[in-house]
Order: structure tokens, then sequence, then C-alpha cells
């Protein structure tokens, strides 16, 4: 049943990520260089997006074992954060026209000596668009399901038993009548007493 249903949220998560590529095209005319800053940025998000949903479509097919969703520090802070910062360098320095977001990018580019890395990389402008929105859904995780913790038995003449599961709220647990016997006491240990004889009046 697990793998039917991560299966089936994987399916429904491509389909997802399709329409979302999709919907970039009918945004972006043919030569990326015409579109406009609006159109481009809108774009890209779209494509990002899908990256984000092929993500969660794995989270919500129980990925972690059906825990609650929290966001992971450490990935958002070592895997997404320089992801977002280079991702966004490249696909900034590949905004079109020269608006100044984008001119700023390809001069620093140039004052550090990586426009030409940063020039081949604008075939991969959608994948890195995509990339970011994936790894961004990589920060998320779940904790995994709660087990009860079992209780430790307490050792014999030894400390105090801790509160056992079933107590009240103040702390006072029903009483067990059962009978224990120990090794000394056990029935077959004792000898068989006589019935007490009734006392005559």
């Amino acid at each position: 049943m697990y793998g039917l249903t991560r299966a089936t949220l994987t399916l429904i998560g491509a389909a997802a990520a399709g329409a979302m590529l999709w919907l970039a095209t009918t945004i972006l005319p043919e030569n990326v260089s015409d579109a406009s800053l609006g159109g481009y940025w809108a774009a890209f998000g779209l494509v990002a997006i899908g990256g984000l949903v092929m993500a969660l479509s794995q989270l919500l097919g129980g990925w972690t074992k059906w825990g609650w969703p929290r966001v992971s520090g450490h990935v958002f802070l070592v895997g997404f954060l320089p992801t977002l910062v280079v991702g966004g360098w490249m696909l900034a320095a590949h905004e079109p026209g020269n608006y100044w977001l984008g001119r700023h990018v390809r001069s620093w580019s140039g004052d550090i000596g990586i426009d030409g890395l940063v020039t081949s990389l604008g075939l991969m402008v959608p994948a890195i668009a995509f990339g970011i929105g994936l790894v961004f859904g990589l920060t998320f995780d779940t904790t995994g399901p709660r087990i009860p913790r079992r209780m430790k038995p307490v050792p014999a003449g030894g400390a105090q038993p801790r509160p056992r599961p079933d107590a009240e709220a103040n702390g006072r647990v029903e009483e067990d009548r059962r009978v224990r016997f120990g090794d000394e006491d056990a029935p077959e240990a004792q000898p068989a007493r006589e019935p007490a004889e009734p006392v005559k009046k």
C-alpha cells in the first residue's frame, strides 16, 4: 500500500511539474531575449514551482513515514541558501534587456572572472530554475511517527517506580489487586494450610 501511494503521488507530482513547465512556455517567447522583465521572472518562477512540486510529491507520498512536516534548518542553510544564491545569480545574469539587476550581475561576473562560465550556463537556465525549486522542497522533512516509549522495569528494592502511562492526572494509578509471588513465595514452595475451623460459641 505504501509503495502504491508513493507511486501515485509521484505521478501526480510529475504531471503537475509538467503543467508548470507548459505554462512557462506560454509566457516566454521563442527567443528568450525578447521576453519582458516580468514575463522572464514569471516563467522561470513557474519552472521553480515545478521542482518544488516534485519534491513535495515525495514528502506527501510517505517519503518519511507519514510524520508531521517540518523545515530542516541544516538543509535550508547549507543546501538551499547556496543554491538560491548561485542559481539566482545565473538567472539574473541572463535577464533580458539592460535592466539594473542583470546589468550589474553581468558586470560583477566579469570582475571576478566567471563571465565565461555564466555565459555557457545560459543554455541551462530552465534546469537551474527547476533545481532551485527542487532543493527548496528538499528542506521539508517529517519527524516520522511517534513511537511510545516502553517503561523500564524497576530493579528489586531499587528507586521509586516511574509513573505509569495509565496514571491519572493527579499522578495516582489505579490500584492493582493482583497477587504477585516471589520465588520463595511460589505456591509450590508454601506448605498447604489447613482450613480454619469455625469458632464455636
